[in-house]
């Protein structure tokens, strides 16, 4: 499609009343809006093969998760003890398959279980591949985004490399925190006497705060991952709450029916806990990427500038989303 075409289009649906086509916020865009975009997402589902997408996506994920396991017992092991690691992994119970949580925590107890190894050449070495592993899981979601946001990668080996290895290294940080303070918190209940309190605190606070976390987790990845002007927050909320809405509700569901009623081991043998773990994983990333359809066309509902800084024109702004107006539903 031609600049000017492009520019034609724009201006005609512009002119659009009762659509939200100037909506400041997604909550400013009426009904009518919100059919054009439920319309707009049921075809490109379909237009971006999305199961598709995301089942590439799964492989190259899976393949990044045991040696993103390694790296970071390989890191957490410096700084705690290590057993903890897979001490907490019951923590995912009830969002992932039990089969997947034994097969992650057998992992998790054999690479606790060897030596703190020194820095040595050996150890660097194998820490990087294990990185760069994980990080190549990164850039599968990354490429994934960009589907759903019709953008093309342009971003150079090194950016892109730079990028996803500050998600690689951040999931690493926060998540030796957060097993840290699993540590400490129950002794500083203990201290304070009230570790009588502390089982049924963890109940009613587990899955909040598991989803302020997948929640925050999200919309930062729907910031940063995709190639393209970054969007401002409140284009990206939306999404964000849905996914993570969404895919605990999904994974409950799912870890419910392979507990209840079918038996992965029985058809996959040996390989039914990596089966149930891929195709959650294939969930989880579909699910994703619905969270990224529905931000997309929010923001292509509307002529208002969605991305950071300072306001410009249409055309200019460089998110294919936030320099056009999708159609309208008939």
């Amino acid at each position: 499609m031609s600049k000017l075409t492009r520019a034609a289009k724009n201006k005609n649906r512009m002119q659009q009343r009762g659509r939200g086509r100037h909506a400041r916020t997604p909550s400013e865009i009426p009904v009518r809006g919100w059919k054009d975009i439920l319309f707009r997402i049921y075809h490109s589902l379909q237009k971006d093969r999305i199961l598709l997408i995301a089942a590439g996506s799964t492989f190259y994920l899976l393949l990044a998760l045991f040696p993103a396991l390694t790296a970071f017992v390989s890191v957490y092991g410096f700084l705690a003890d290590r057993n903890a690691v897979a001490e907490n992994v019951s923590l995912l119970v009830g969002l992932l398959p039990i089969d997947s949580i034994n097969l992650i925590r057998g992992q998790l107890e054999a690479l606790a279980a060897q030596e703190n190894k020194v820095l040595s050449l050996g150890f660097l070495v194998g820490l990087s591949v294990a990185l760069w592993s994980a990080n190549n899981g990164f850039k599968a979601i990354f490429e994934a985004l960009n589907v759903a946001y019709s953008e093309d990668e342009s971003r150079s080996f090194v950016r892109l490399n730079v990028i996803s290895f500050v998600f690689t290294f951040a999931s690493i940080f926060f998540g030796m925190i957060f097993i840290v303070s699993l540590g400490v918190v129950p002794t500083l209940l203990n201290v304070l006497g009230v570790d009588g309190w502390a089982a049924l605190l963890f109940r009613l606070v587990r899955w909040p705060l598991i989803a302020v976390i997948v929640g925050t987790a999200i919309s930062v990845i729907y910031r940063f991952g995709p190639d393209r002007e970054h969007a401002q927050w409140r284009w990206l909320s939306w999404g964000a709450i849905l996914s993570t809405f969404v895919w605990m509700v999904t994974s409950a569901g799912f870890t419910f029916y392979l507990s209840n009623f079918a038996d992965y081991n029985a058809t996959y043998g040996a390989l039914g806990a990596v089966a149930g773990l891929m195709i959650w994983i294939w969930i989880s990333v579909i699910i994703l990427i619905l969270g990224a359809e529905l931000n997309a066309e929010l923001e292509h509902q509307t002529a208002t500038d969605t991305t950071t800084g300072d306001p410009v024109e249409m055309g200019k702004r460089g998110a294919v989303v936030a320099d056009t107006l999708g159609k309208s539903a008939k």
